[in-house]
């Protein structure tokens, strides 16, 4: 008998799950989290839920895990002290980034840029140049090299980002500044933006490679103290966190490219909703995770979530895959308002979190929220105790309610319907955001609504959408925990390759691919699991020639060795006319290619209950 447990690490709450792989029992617990030192939290919630289980925690193989550790740290500011090398010249990349401000013409009077995360002082510029071909044009002057180093290193820095121009051709002078630096500064952790993301454009390989960076000794010294941990309450335990794409790392990945965890705990809804949806039939779905301070949705088609190339945390955006999640601030605890200069209702952004919370609650809060607004309409049942625990105070939530009724002279339930109708709209367009706006009609999806609060709003939004039927999964409020117990193993591999289609060879840019794949299936073969249970699929950035920015059209190798380049041209232009309405009689060019390899996907048998009667 062995069991699986998910963990998913959240602002408020760490969720938990534990799955008997032989049965598919599964058993759940809640606790605090504890933001000073997240696996406190994390350890607490293991005692609880093999506690519910009644089950010794050696019998758990398995932990995957959902962590904000690398989010926080950016959103906080509290990352590392990062140094950064690069090519002679390019000293000022982070500060001239790409020179757009938010916000229209206005943003250039409100905008305050954040500094970045390696300042200009720690930033070292090293004689060297390769060309656009990965050929030496300037060789490396190592002596000078080694002087700068050694000055950085006594400067206090706590991480070393290496990124030169034109490395994504040729990585020789990344590495030997790597040797060098680990020969100087041995106890600085370095990352290098040839093996971080190998693709072409400086500064997006640059913030990528330095937030790697700003994120890595965090995440290093967590992931090692949990490990430990763990390793005292488990025998042999397999430790997995959650990436941003929605696969699993090992440790060791994790801890050489947090970059790609900073999206894992919203990563971890949607590969839950997409078990569990998969359970029930249905592969083309909206998943709705409403909290109780913002909500999040996303969309998968046949059975994957959609993914994007870009993840961004608070100000910062880098170059990684990341499972497309939208947010609004929107959720349970989302306060309801009535401006002076308006005398307009709204609902949010602002949220009564969950100190005091909702008066509902009983806490203290006197605010109206979401959560009062659906207790005055009689939504909860009046046995009602959240968690388990907590009675809801339904004259309080009366009470404040009331205070927007009066202000809006309205009787007291008009006035809740009339915050639920706002809420529910603002969901519907971050929705609408992930759906019709890339070109999908709502009408051929699902909906499954998860979350402390979505099922309490699910059927609202599925009529809204026009999306049947909703999905309400056993344990919502836990589901990130299920999506990181149910998950596989991933890497990626890629490499830039610019080339007009006409100019190119089908075969050439197949054994690239294959070559790609191979990178990324050691990953995996490491972790143990053998070729045949792996799966590759392809992605290829294509754009018009002459154009900046690029979509990505997926291919398998057998699709890829049967249509070749004809048959990318073709999806290029399906996927182009979907987003924008129009093609373009133009020659096409190849820009990146990318290799995609995951385990087996994890088989865990599936509580079922009896057919219902009428």
């Amino acid at each position: 008998m062995s069991y699986r447990l998910g963990v998913d690490v959240g602002g408020t709450f760490t969720d938990l799950l534990l799955i008997d792989e032989g049965k598919g029992a599964t058993y759940t617990a809640k606790v605090p989290s504890t933001p000073e030192d997240s696996s406190i939290g994390v350890l607490a919630g293991i005692d609880k839920v093999c506690t519910t289980a009644g089950i010794d925690p050696q019998l758990i193989s398995h932990v995957m895990h959902g962590t904000t550790v690398a989010t926080n740290a950016v959103l906080t500011g509290n990352g590392a002290r990062v140094g950064l090398a690069v090519t002679r010249g390019y000293r000022q990349i982070l500060q001239i980034a790409r020179s757009l401000v938010p916000g229209g013409l206005g943003g250039w009077v409100i905008y305050n840029k954040s500094d970045p995360m390696a300042a200009l002082v720690d930033t070292i510029e090293v004689n060297e140049r390769m060309s656009a071909q990965g050929e030496v044009v300037e060789s490396l002057d190592e002596a000078k090299l080694r002087t700068d180093l050694r000055t950085l290193g006594g400067s206090g820095i706590e991480a070393l980002t290496v990124s030169l121009i034109n490395a994504y051709a040729n990585g020789a002078h990344e590495r030997r500044v790597q040797e060098i630096a680990t020969e100087e500064i041995p106890h600085i952790p370095v990352s290098i933006s040839f093996e971080v993301i190998p693709e072409m454009q400086e500064y997006e390989r640059t913030i990528t490679t330095v937030a790697n960076s700003y994120v890595r000794p965090v995440v290093e010294l967590y992931l090692r103290n949990l490990h430990g941990e763990l390793g005292k309450r488990m025998k042999d335990v397999s430790l997995h966190v959650l990436r941003s794409d929605g696969g699993l790392a090992s440790v060791e990945a994790a801890e050489a490219y947090p970059v790609n965890m900073l999206m894992s705990g919203p990563a971890g809804g949607v590969s839950g909703a997409l078990w569990i949806a998969r359970q029930a039939g249905y592969e083309n779905l909206l998943t709705f995770d409403m909290g109780g301070t913002s909500t999040d949705v996303a969309l998968a088609q046949n059975g994957a979530a959609q993914t994007r190339r870009e993840t961004t945390v608070g100000d910062v955006t880098v170059r990684a895959s990341s499972v497309d999640v939208r947010t609004v601030g929107a959720g349970g605890g989302s306060i309801a308002h009535v401006p002076a200069l308006t005398g307009a209702l709204r609902v949010g952004p602002q949220s009564a979190g969950a100190v005091p919370g909702p008066a509902a609650y009983g806490k203290g809060g006197t605010e109206p929220t979401v959560t009062d607004a659906n207790l005055v309409l009689g939504y909860f049942p009046q046995v009602t105790r959240l968690g388990g625990d907590m009675k809801m105070d339904r004259e309080s939530a009366e009470a404040a309610v009331q205070k927007i009724a009066d202000a809006m002279g309205l009787p007291l339930k008009k006035t809740a319907a009339g915050i639920i109708d706002i809420v529910n709209e603002n969901m519907f367009g971050a929705l609408r955001l992930v759906s019709v706006e890339q070109g999908h009609d709502p009408r051929d999806f699902s909906l499954i609504a998860f979350g402390g609060a979505g099922p309490m709003h699910g059927n609202a939004l599925g009529r809204l959408m026009n999306s049947w039927p909703v999905i309400i999964p056993p344990g919502p409020g836990v589901l990130c925990a299920y999506g990181d117990a149910t998950t596989r193993l991933r890497d990626e591999a890629s490499r830039t390759y610019i080339r007009r289609f006409e100019d190119t060879r089908s075969a050439e840019v197949a054994a690239i691919l294959e070559e790609l794949a191979d990178t990324a299936a050691q990953t995996l073969d490491a972790e143990d699991v053998p070729r045949g249970d792996q799966t590759t699929e392809f992605e290829i950035d294509v754009r018009y020639n002459g154009q900046g920015l690029t979509l990505t059209v997926g291919v398998t190798l057998d699709e890829f060795r049967e249509s070749g380049l004809d048959g990318v041209a073709a999806e290029f232009d399906r996927t182009h006319e979907q987003l924008f309405t129009f093609n373009l009689e133009v020659s096409k060019e190849l820009v990146n290619l990318r290799a995609i390899v995951q385990g087996k996907a994890t088989i865990v048998a599936a509580e079922t209950i009896g057919q219902g009667h009428e």
